[in-house]
């Protein structure tokens, strides 16, 4: 079926559901419940938070900052190597997510978003959409950039894939290292379930909370168009994405946080990376950005709409 247009209704009544989506989405929460009988150890906690900060990182940085946004350049290899990295957190592919962000930039907040909490309610936003029909295929026109890499097309095609095989991986690690080293009291099972199942709810979640939380509650510091605001909490579970209403104003910039009290883990490792010549050509907010921008911006206090500088990429 051929992804929506801005012409077909994208509210919550009268849809046709993805129960493939539906499925899979049942799927890892349920096996999170498991966690019960798995049992816990310090080994499988520790490596569903690492699961979880570098996925969390891989959508943020990856999926959103560089394939949304082009808000850094890097190489063939390692625009796979984020690619890849995205595609465990096990939401579809870097083609499918990157053409759902951009329609939403285009139609942010109005009778065309595809998740807006302002038209459609919270929990539609937060993750009823993604079980409509209407959004599961990707819409090439969005990513014509993009759409004539092999390996992206590949990754779109196949998303389940790379999920599988961690789940496989961190299985088997769990088996040698309940076998071998048996002083970290862990299991194959154990560590599926920790680094799997739920790491890989807690990403969801987290990255849900932009599209629900972000554009409900917080700050704004910007007049954009849309109700984005800045959430000190989704900034910090996401690593610097909650720093929405700053994204929505400037959305070409790498750093999400326009000042350093605006904690943004992810432009952190991008900067890092940088130095190492890993990625380049880091977009960050202009000079106009810093002059429109009052320090602290409530909901009641916003600046006149022509200050609004929305980049697209």
């Amino acid at each position: 079926m051929p992804y929506s247009t801005c012409t077909e209704p994208r509210s919550p009544s009268g849809q046709q559901w993805d129960y493939l989506a539906i499925t899979q989405f049942i799927f890892f929460h349920l096996g999170c419940l498991f966690v019960f009988s798995a049992g816990i150890s310090w080994v499988a906690v520790s490596t569903c938070l690492i699961f979880y900060c570098l996925r969390i990182f891989a959508i943020g940085g990856g999926y959103h900052r560089y394939f949304a946004h082009r808000s850094f350049k890097t190489s063939r290899v390692f625009q796979f190597v984020l690619a890849f990295l995205g595609t465990l957190a096990y939401q579809k592919g870097p083609l499918w997510w990157t053409a759902i962000h951009r329609y939403h930039h285009l139609h942010a907040d109005t009778e065309d978003d595809i998740h807006s909490p302002v038209r459609d309610g919270f929990w539609w936003s937060h993750c009823g959409w993604i079980f409509s029909l209407r959004n599961r295929e990707t819409n090439e026109k969005m990513v014509a950039n993009f759409k004539q890499y092999s390996e992206l097309r590949l990754l779109d095609n196949f998303y389940p894939l790379p999920p599988l095989i961690l789940a496989a991986s961190l299985y088997l690690l769990g088996v040698m290292l309940e076998r071998f080293i048996p002083d970290l009291h862990t299991s194959g099972v154990q560590m599926l379930i920790w680094g799997f199942f739920i790491s890989t709810a807690l990403v969801h979640h987290a990255v849900y909370s932009v599209n629900s939380i972000a554009h409900s509650f917080g700050s704004r510091r910007f007049d954009t168009p849309d109700k984005s605001r800045n959430n000190i909490l989704v900034a910090l579970l996401t690593f610097g994405e909650g720093w929405h209403n700053n994204h929505h104003h400037y959305q070409r910039s790498a750093r999400q946080g326009f000042y350093w009290w605006e904690i943004d883990i992810t432009h952190y490792v991008l900067k890092c990376l940088s130095y190492l010549g890993v990625i380049w050509d880091l977009q960050a907010p202009s000079e106009r950005v810093y002059q429109v921008a009052p320090f602290h911006k409530t909901v009641d206090q916003a600046l006149p709409l022509s200050a609004s500088e929305e980049l697209m990429p």
